[in-house]
């Protein structure tokens, strides 16, 4: 069994307009250090025993997990022993 963590993010080239308004959210309560906010989205998949995990998870994110167009996604894989 696997855990696979999946991070995915809007590419440099996008404008991001949430992290936008988090930065300026932590400017007013006087986080002057932050300069710049991207906000992304974190999946954690515990997947079966597979031969193909790194395909598999290429697969899910190419196709449903992050939106290629825009967002640029990376993951990691451990192996999980059951307790």
């Amino acid at each position: 069994m696997y855990k696979v963590k999946v991070y995915v993010t809007l590419r440099e080239s996008v404008l991001d307009p949430q992290g936008v308004a988090v930065k300026s959210a932590l400017h007013t309560m006087n986080y002057k250090e932050v300069e710049d906010v991207r906000i992304g989205k974190y999946l954690e998949l515990v997947v079966a025993e597979t031969e193909q995990v790194d395909r598999r998870v290429k697969e899910m994110c190419e196709k449903l997990l992050a939106n290629t167009v825009i967002e640029d996604y990376r993951y990691e894989v451990e192996e999980v022993v059951p307790s």
